[in-house]
């Protein structure tokens, strides 16, 4: 049985192979290494190059979303990005907040942080910066971000309620987030879930969508809602991999979906106060 830290150096291993090879190769694929299907090109991003502040370099098709065009960011704002990988949404970000603002990227894996710097190092930079740490522990201090965004992250993380926590903690009172993730709705195929390619990059981390909702909502977040939602389609060339045509036939007949949702929610500008020595515990 894996263990959350056993998930967590996986998920390392495989992105520090994502980080390593080439743009067209990850995008090729449904889970950013290695081939995965002849039928698309690649399922689950959506197209950055309309977004201004977009830099073909740090764009490794990982993404399920757009979060950056959703996150109303203003100038001057401070933005953190989680799994912000070789910084494709910090680099969108910062062509939002200026020169004004700040942008801080953090990631798990060395050799990403590594190739965001060379970007940005590359672009001129000064105000954008990528810190190594886990998204359970962020290597920030609390009340610092107005925005944070994410993009397809939150379901490589073992602990998502966490990792919402750390989100609510480092975010200012009045601050929001939006974040792309993948989400599930019914039971998938147990030949699916149980696969390791599928758990590093695409959808067996994910949650069903009312969990996922839930504990944002148990966190204290206000205002939640979907700015964003569409269905994650897995061809069948990869599914006959894992599952018959016949459990297959069956699947598509069943209501059952991964999708792609970019979620917004609040920080409140004022903490609930505490009544008494024993209430808030």
């Amino acid at each position: 049985m894996e263990t959350p830290e056993t998930i967590k150096q996986s998920v390392k291993q495989k992105y520090t192979e994502i980080a390593l090879q080439d743009k067209e190769t990850n995008q090729s694929s449904c889970c950013g290494a290695g081939g995965c299907s002849t039928e698309v090109y690649n399922i689950m991003s959506d197209d950055y190059t309309k977004l201004k502040g977009y830099n073909p370099d740090a764009d490794l098709g990982l993404g399920c979303g757009l979060p950056t065009q959703f996150a109303k960011i203003k100038k001057g704002d401070v933005v953190i990005d989680l799994g912000s990988g070789a910084g494709n949404d910090c680099f969108v970000a910062r062509h939002e907040t200026g020169e004004t603002g700040k942008v801080i990227g953090i990631d798990f894996t060395e050799a990403m942080i590594a190739k965001a710097r060379l970007n940005a190092e590359k672009l001129g930079f000064h105000n954008v910066e990528f810190r190594q740490g886990d998204i359970e522990k962020m290597p920030v201090g609390g009340n610092v971000a107005d925005v944070v965004v994410s993009n397809c992250v939150l379901n490589l993380v073992p602990d998502k309620e966490k990792a919402v926590k750390e989100i609510y903690r480092v975010l200012k009172p009045g601050g929001h987030f939006s974040i792309s993730d993948v989400v599930l709705i019914g039971d998938l195929p147990e030949g699916v879930v149980k696969d390791a390619e599928m758990y590093a990059g695409c959808v067996a981390g994910a949650l069903q969508k009312s969990k996922y909702m839930s504990i944002i909502d148990e966190t204290g977040f206000k205002n939640v809602t979907i700015q964003k939602e569409k269905p994650i389609v897995i061809p069948d060339d990869i599914l006959l991999r894992f599952i018959d045509r016949e459990t297959i036939d069956a699947y598509k007949n069943s209501g059952k979906g991964i999708y792609s949702i970019t979620v917004y929610a609040e920080k409140p500008t004022e903490e609930k106060a505490c009544c008494g020595p024993n209430c808030c515990s």
